[in-house]
């Protein structure tokens, strides 16, 4: 694809699929105009890198749509100063728009070949306050303190899935979960708004592949 067109189809995607989604946040659409979604794509689906669609990445993951990325990072309102935690690094494109948001990204993989390839991304796109660890989540996040924000890029079959999750955020930390099984899943926000309080608010209705070893009967992990 040539320059011009790569760079008409980023903009036809920012204003005619993202914007439209109430998607408003101007340094939300500004770091999707700016970080090459491209460059983040597998080689086999690079003429998708602006459709609206999924892009199979392997190992049952996906990158999400990209209006559904921009109601993500919309949602999570990363501030310049936040430290933010990525549950399930896939491609590395939303890892690289947190990073360019806020000031400090770990994002959690457990293919270690995904995590290889995101990392490879990010590192070639001169992007270094982002790292990629390999690993089940749940058994290493609590090793980096807390955070101002979290994303969650599968889903999870029920709330009670991010329970432990969610105490990590500080307080007035934001973490972006979907919640469902098949066809029914939820967008949620769930805000920390005290010691022992945290409000959740519905966002839309979606659907994303859950996380992996992730089931309504299974124990949380990934």
């Amino acid at each position: 694809m040539a320059e011009n067109n790569i760079e008409q189809a980023r903009f036809n995607m920012v204003e005619q699929q993202i914007r439209p989604w109430e998607v408003l946040d101007q340094a939300v659409l500004n770091t999707l105009s700016t970080v090459p979604r491209e460059a983040f794509v597998p080689d086999a689906y690079r003429s998708l890198a602006f459709a609206d669609t999924e892009i199979p990445l392997g190992y049952g993951e996906q990158m999400m749509k990209p209006v559904i990325e921009g109601r993500l990072l919309q949602a999570l309102a990363v501030k310049p100063t936040d430290k933010v935690l990525e549950i399930c690094t896939g491609s590395g494109f939303i890892t690289a728009c947190l990073a360019e948001l806020g000031s400090q990204v770990i994002s959690v993989e457990i293919q270690a070949e995904l995590a290889q390839q995101a990392s490879a991304r990010l590192e070639a796109q001169g992007i270094s306050n982002a790292a990629v660890k390999t690993g089940d989540a749940l058994a290493t996040a609590s090793a980096y303190g807390s955070f101002d924000a979290i994303a969650i890029t599968g889903s999870l079959p029920q709330a009670e899935a991010a329970d432990l999750l969610k105490t990590q955020l500080n307080i007035g930390g934001r973490m972006f979960v979907v919640i469902g099984e098949g066809a029914v899943m939820e967008a949620r926000l769930i805000t920390r708004t005290g010691e022992n309080q945290w409000i959740c608010e519905a966002l839309f209705e979606t659907e994303l592949p859950p996380l992996t070893n992730t089931s309504a009967t299974n124990t949380f992990q990934f």
